[in-house]
């Protein structure tokens, strides 16, 4: 980020404050909602004026990172994250737009015959083999979502053997099968217990789910769900107005 001071000294301070506080933020050192120092204690802190702590507060605030509120002080911003509903996004992209670190864990992996549940959510026959797959991806040091996993064994046999090559399971599937349709189904849901320890929120908090399937033109791919901690995911439909029809008598 490039800042214009009034001498090269200004400058470096007003670098070396944002990166400071940038990497607090981005750390996980300063959680959302904690409340940063207030800015006459950072002047004295970096032995500066008070003036050159706001220039640096307002730039963390247009980038997203910081709130303010009056009379209470400067915050943490809790992460916003959007998600096209018509789209079939990279959770990694989702992530470093908000200019967090990614990261995730295969929690469970695990081959089987396709059990009524499978079968009713993959759309396949009795003899079918699946792949259940449990993932926890990360914004910095907190989880971002859930995910939980059926791979259709008859479709993308290599899932079988594979660990993903360190890579999501999602963005390793549209590499082996390139998909034709999809289907998103949301909801809202209270986080059960072992939901909740996963995502580090409490029991019963308010979460979003998006359910997706998706076919090749060999049949079902995979079906996923996404468990997202319904205060920081929101989602998002653009569209144009469809186009005039005549009326019908």
């Amino acid at each position: 980020m490039k800042t214009k001071t009034g001498s090269g000294k200004e400058a470096t301070l007003h670098q070396r404050i944002l990166g400071d506080i940038e990497n607090r933020i981005l750390t996980g050192e300063w959680p959302p909602g904690h409340r940063i120092p207030f800015e006459v204690d950072l002047a004295t802190e970096y032995n500066c004026s008070r003036m050159t702590v706001n220039k640096v507060m307002t730039q963390l605030v247009k980038a997203g990172l910081v709130e303010r509120h009056r009379k209470a002080g400067s915050f943490v911003r809790q992460p916003q994250a959007q998600s096209a509903v018509l789209e079939i996004h990279d959770i990694e992209a989702e992530v470093k737009s908000l200019h967090l670190a990614y990261a995730f864990t295969l929690v469970r992996k695990v081959e089987r015959i396709a059990a009524a549940d499978d079968r009713r959510l993959l759309e396949v026959g009795e003899e079918a083999s699946v792949a259940e797959v449990l993932c926890i991806h990360f914004a910095g040091e907190r989880p971002f979502c859930i995910e939980e996993r059926l791979i259709n064994l008859g479709v993308v046999p290599e899932a079988a053997s594979s660990d993903f090559g360190g890579m999501p399971p999602g963005r390793w599937l549209l590499r082996q099968v390139p998909w034709t349709t999809a289907e998103h189904r949301i909801s809202a849901v209270p986080a059960e217990a072992e939901m909740a320890r996963m995502l580090r929120i409490a029991k019963g908090t308010a979460c979003l789910v998006v359910e997706r399937r998706t076919w090749s033109g060999q049949g079902p791919v995979t079906w996923v769900r996404f468990t997202y901690p319904g205060d920081s995911h929101a989602l998002v439909a653009r569209f144009t107005p469809a186009s005039n029809q005549p009326e019908r008598s």
